[in-house]
């Protein structure tokens, strides 16, 4: 996956939450978001919480910002 940010990152964030059902409550930031697609789609939920990434299938992996392990 690509390096995504601000109205790309978010556009991709409801567009994967519509297709697993995930609650697009209003008012939710983006972070927050990706955190309930992550869930939903298996992985913890961790964008944006964590010092480095291990998560190698994880499609938010380049826009989190993290260090990259492995």
């Amino acid at each position: 996956m690509k390096f995504l940010r601000g109205p790309q990152l978010f556009s991709l964030a409801r567009k994967k939450a519509a297709q697993l059902g995930v609650n697009q409550e209003r008012g939710i930031n983006l972070a927050g978001l990706i955190r309930r697609v992550q869930q939903a789609e298996g992985y913890e939920p961790c964008f944006k919480q964590r010092a480095t990434c291990d998560q190698k299938s994880c499609c938010w992996r380049a826009s989190c910002g993290v260090k990259l392990d492995g």
